[in-house]
């Protein structure tokens, strides 16, 4: 394999994806030669674009829809289906056929990601595919545009960094990792979204951000995308006399984001069609979503239009004699988002949870409250421990604190190009830290909201090769696996479960964690399954702490592992002792693997991706 010449950046995002990238050769110290790839794209039948962005979309056309050529592009003209712009545009008019989010649903427990499940509403003669596949397809197009633009540096020898939220599950990682791999990125690292954007923040400054703040500073992340909400703080230290980031939390893995905001707009839309005397039927309202969504990007994007024009088809003139035709203005986008989603509330406010009716349809689980501010609140109060570690900020939180108090903040996501919503985020946010007597945070201004995350990505990639500014602070989260006790069965008692930690809090991509000393019994011949779990908060726990006792906020249950150990000279259903040993793999990915006692093989406990038994 090659040199690289070029450390690659890859937004993998749940509306708009994007490629940025160094230039080694002409990159040195903290300053870089970088630049972002035109995306050559369709944006309509047989019309080729090169936009900076990717629509996160892939459209199904059925067999006769579109003549010869229409989805010809200059590296294939054998392609059935479409991604991009046109997608977008395409699935906007035909919803059924149209796969969105699918960021969303590849880290879905609840669904077999490698299944054909997308459009997950569809009828059944439209052809589906998996959540993996669809972001395989992404991810293709991203390496085939760069080829086609790039052909003296193949993406197979450039070194590449594919971005996913802080807050996705082990599971999720493998399986982005998967796709990845599928799609033909041999050199790939996984990298969280918010450290990638406060990356790009650092490379952007050129140096200067050494001056914009100090050590002790925690700088709040808040990363509002199209289908998540991601919460991150990063403390400022000092090292050896030098300035050095830190990572000490991430929030919760959260489906809010901006397609819950175009959800509520076509509702809102929807209501002001029925007191015109129009009833939109459900097809009509998913593609109404969709018109929204464009809608909403163009009045955040200019400022001087008052309305966008929306335009909705009709499946027939039995339903409604022509296409719907109504507007979205701006008064009604403020105040649906403003007030439904950024509501003014204080540091005590937590997310709503409602009684839940028993039977609902299968599709993504969004978070159950749409306030954001609250989602904040409840960040910041469960990490106000948070630095009670971290040498020289054990003190930084005064005494009596309810939560941990930001001194910056720095925003990402498309959300935010919006500057009523970014001014209410930091206006809640220092009413909440005036209530304690502590001065406001400040913002840390000229992020790249539709590009950061992709600049930050490549940038990463340069500073892997000991180069730049590193963030330090490894996993997210500790890890550990449950343990059965060995016990009698007692009629209606399950055996009570302790949890093992089998890798701890800040674990390096690329490391060991020490084998634990406990050895434990695992059968052979058969799939074996382990509940899984995460702490974002137990900080001091080490590889072979084991819990018998926690509450819901210390652990969160993740997807199960399994592992089958073959039999070879031994009996199916002999118990074999057993140690694990974790490691962080140089993508990013977190594995496990079961060493018998007195014996050098190692068998990995993978990740049961699938989300089920």
């Amino acid at each position: 394999m090659s040199e690289s010449r070029y450390c690659i950046g890859i937004d993998l995002g749940t509306t708009h994806s994007a490629l940025s990238f160094v230039d080694l050769a002409a990159s040195e110290g903290e300053k870089t030669n970088q630049g972002v790839l035109p995306i050559a794209q369709l944006t309509a039948p047989g019309t080729l674009e090169t936009p900076n962005l990717l629509p996160s979309f892939l459209y199904l056309p059925h067999s006769g829809e579109l003549t010869p050529g229409d989805l010809t592009l200059p590296w294939t003209a054998s392609r059935d289906y479409a991604v991009g712009e046109l997608a977008r545009s395409r699935g906007a008019g035909t919803p059924i056929r149209l796969v969105s989010s699918a960021k969303s649903w590849l880290c879905h427990p609840g669904v077999d990601r490698r299944a054909a499940i997308l459009p997950n509403d569809a009828p059944p003669e439209v052809a589906r595919v998996s959540p993996l596949e669809s972001s395989v397809r992404y991810l293709t197009h991203l390496r085939e545009a760069w080829d086609h633009a790039h052909p003296e540096a193949p993406f197979v020898d450039q070194d590449i960094t594919v971005t996913i939220p802080a807050s996705f599950d082990p599971a999720a990682r493998e399986l982005t990792a998967e796709a990845a791999q599928a799609a033909g990125y041999a050199r790939m690292t996984l990298l969280e979204e918010p450290q990638a954007a406060l990356y790009s923040w650092i490379q952007k400054s050129g140096g200067i951000w050494r001056k914009e703040v100090k050590v002790g500073d925690i700088l709040l992340v808040v990363d509002v995308g199209g289908g998540t909400t991601d919460l991150s703080l990063i403390a400022v230290v000092e090292r050896e006399g030098n300035l050095e980031l830190h990572r000490v939390a991430v929030g919760d893995h959260i489906l809010l984001g901006g397609d819950n905001m175009d959800l509520a707009l076509a509702h809102v839309v929807a209501r002001k069609l029925a007191a015109q005397g129009t009833q939109a039927d459900p097809w009509q309202l998913r593609a109404l979503t969709y018109a929204c969504r464009a809608a909403k990007e163009t009045l955040l994007n200019d400022q001087s239009a008052d309305a966008v024009p929306l335009v909705v088809p009709s499946r027939g003139s039995k339903l409604i004699g022509g296409s719907i035709r109504t507007e979205l203005t701006r008064a009604e986008l403020t105040q649906t988002i403003l007030e439904g989603f950024f509501p003014i509330v204080d540091a005590a406010a937590r997310p709503v949870s409602r009684a839940r009716a028993g039977l609902t349809q299968l599709g993504l689980p969004y978070a159950q409250d749409a306030g954001i501010t609250r989602h904040l609140a409840a960040f910041l109060g469960k990490q106000v421990g948070a630095l009670a570690n971290l040498e020289g900020l054990a003190d930084a939180v005064p005494e009596g604190a309810s939560f941990l108090h930001p001194t910056a903040v720095l925003f990402n996501g498309g959300v935010f190009k919006s500057e009523l919503l970014a001014s209410r985020i930091l206006d809640v946010l220092n009413g909440w830290l005036a209530a304690e007597g502590v001065a406001p945070a400040r913002l840390l201004g000229g992020a790249d909201l539709d590009l950061a995350v992709a600049r930050g990505a490549a940038y990463y990639g340069y500073v892997k090769r000991g180069k730049g500014v590193r963030i330090r602070g490894g996993t997210a989260r500790a890890y550990y696996v449950a343990i059965e006790s060995a016990m009698p069965a007692v009629p209606g008692l399950e055996p009570p479960v302790s949890a093992l930690c089998v890798a701890p809090f800040g674990m390096e991509e690329g490391t060991d964690a020490a084998l634990p000393p406990q050895e434990f019994g695992l059968v052979v011949g058969e799939p074996v399954h382990f509940r899984f779990f995460g702490s974002s908060v137990r900080r001091q726990d080490q590889v072979g702490t084991m819990l018998d006792y926690w509450s819901p906020e210390e652990l969160q249950e993740l997807d199960e592992i399994q592992a089958t150990l073959p039999t070879e000279g031994r009996t199916p259903g002999d118990i074999v002792p057993v140690r694990l040993h974790a490691r962080v793999t140089e993508a990013g990915t977190l594995e496990l693997e079961a060493v018998p006692s007195g014996s050098s093989e190692r068998w990995k406990v993978e990740f049961d991706v699938r989300g089920g038994a």
